[in-house]
């Protein structure tokens, strides 16, 4: 069955431990390089008969010629994953095994998810219609990037490459939104949250340097305890909720599959958003995430000995910036809350909100009746998309850019983004290649 060949493949290319890292130094490349021989034994067509080149040493572009090379497509996505260790998984994270029967059945391991599941999907469905003789009506580029997680260079010298040749793609799909149905309690049917934008990351670095000294005989405020403060005044206020166009789109499609007070209040969000805003910031993490920009304590450093008073301390503070503010704004709101200007602020990694993608047009529609068509009964909503992809990066080459895995994931699934215990339901990956197909030959 071509359906147990392609579970065996994705299981293969999980098995290789592509782990990308902050130091290049301490990447082991040879697994990247690994893994690009293995796609060239599993899908032997993609590499007779598309154009192939590398990227950056590690990132690969193939080029299918179609009828015309107007109005090109990219197939996007990334083969790196964030590291992981054996301690508290219930099933090695790069065994790929598989558990449960039927549509039960599930894949664990890192890169299911993000994004190898993708990857593969997309060159399954590209083998497959090579095999049937498919010849696209216009250029379709597949573009994997190879450090995705870490600092996305390779996506950015594919848009260098492309760019340098004039391709101006209509449409660029890219990891991001999936299929859920548990985001929002009172709407019943499945969603198919489409990202037409992703926030802005930066890197914010608080830093306290004091003077050293004994610890028997520390200070009235140690720089640890003024770092400390500093974090908590920021926790304590949070960016405040905005509604978007795009946020509001996505409230009024839930409104249109909503009843009662909850429906009237999404349906005219224009005017309701000052007492429904509150109530969806509450609500979820998930949700809140979505109105506004987030901050987030991800690292903590200082100290030197146990009976010494550190001499500099200083905490990794993520933002994820809305689509409707700026890096000098989520700077600006850091330094309000904190009110210690002995607490030093650096940006590191600066990141600005993408441009928003449209919900008109030729690449949306075709982009939505793909969707509605493979998954029916499923609702289709433009979203922001909290976290980075490599799609910001084809920005720069195209006004189509939409971040969408066609993969149906529950919450207890999505909780394992970045996380232990990745996994994948075997028939949401088997849906995204029926998903991958059927966009393909509409392209």
């Amino acid at each position: 069955m071509k359906s147990a060949l392609a579970i065996e493949h994705l299981q293969e290319l999980v098995r290789i431990p592509t782990v990308s890292r902050e130091n290049a130094e301490t990447t082991e490349w040879p697994e990247f390089t690994r893994f690009a021989q293995a796609l060239r034994k599993l899908y032997p067509l993609c590499h007779s008969r598309l154009e192939r080149e590398t990227v950056l040493e590690h990132s690969l572009v193939f080029r299918w010629r179609g009828r015309s090379s107007t109005e090109p497509s990219v197939l996007l996505a990334h083969y790196d994953v964030v590291a992981a260790s054996a301690e508290g998984w219930k099933r090695p994270p790069f065994a790929a095994e598989l558990s449960g029967k039927g549509e039960d059945q599930l894949i664990w391991g890192r890169g299911t998810l993000d994004n190898k599941g993708s990857l593969v999907a997309i060159l399954e469905a590209v083998e497959s219609q090579l095999e049937e003789g498919l010849v696209p009506s216009q250029d379709i580029y597949l573009c994997f990037g190879h450090d995705e997680e870490t600092h996305g260079t390779g996506a950015s010298a594919i848009v260098d490459l492309l760019q340098s040749r004039g391709v101006k793609p209509v449409l660029v799909l890219d990891e991001g939104g999936a299929i859920v149905d548990d985001v929002f309690d009172q709407v019943d049917a499945p969603m198919a949250v489409v990202g037409v934008a992703e926030k802005g990351t930066a890197t914010l670095r608080l830093t306290v340097d004091q003077s050293g000294g004994h610890a028997s005989t520390p200070p009235r405020m140690p720089a640890s305890v003024r770092l400390a403060q500093a974090i908590v005044r920021l926790n304590s206020r949070p960016f405040a909720a905005h509604l978007t166009s795009t946020g509001a789109d996505l409230l009024r499609t839930l409104g249109e599959h909503a009843g009662g007070v909850t429906g009237y209040l999404l349906r005219n969000v224009s005017w309701t958003s000052p007492v429904l805003l509150p109530i969806l910031v509450r609500k979820s993490d998930e949700l809140a995430a979505m109105l506004r920009t987030t901050q987030a304590v991800t690292m903590l450093d200082g100290g030197h000995a146990v009976n010494a008073m550190p001499e500099r301390v200083s905490a990794t503070i993520n933002v994820r910036i809305a689509v409707n503010s700026t890096l000098d704004a989520t700077v600006a709101h850091v330094t309000r809350a904190i009110k210690d200007k002995r607490v030093r602020i650096t940006v590191e990694s600066p990141g600005e909100p993408s441009p928003v993608s449209p919900t008109t047009g030729l690449a949306w529609e075709l982009l939505r009746s793909t969707i509605e068509k493979s998954f029916p009964g499923t609702i289709v909503t433009p979203y922001v998309q909290n976290g980075a992809t490599d799609s910001r990066h084809f920005t720069r080459i195209s006004k189509g850019v939409y971040r969408f895995t066609p993969f149906a994931m529950a919450r207890n699934v999505r909780d394992t983004l970045h996380a232990r215990n990745e996994r994948m339901l075997i028939s949401s990956y088997l849906n995204g290649i029926e998903f991958y197909r059927a966009l393909i030959s509409s392209l």
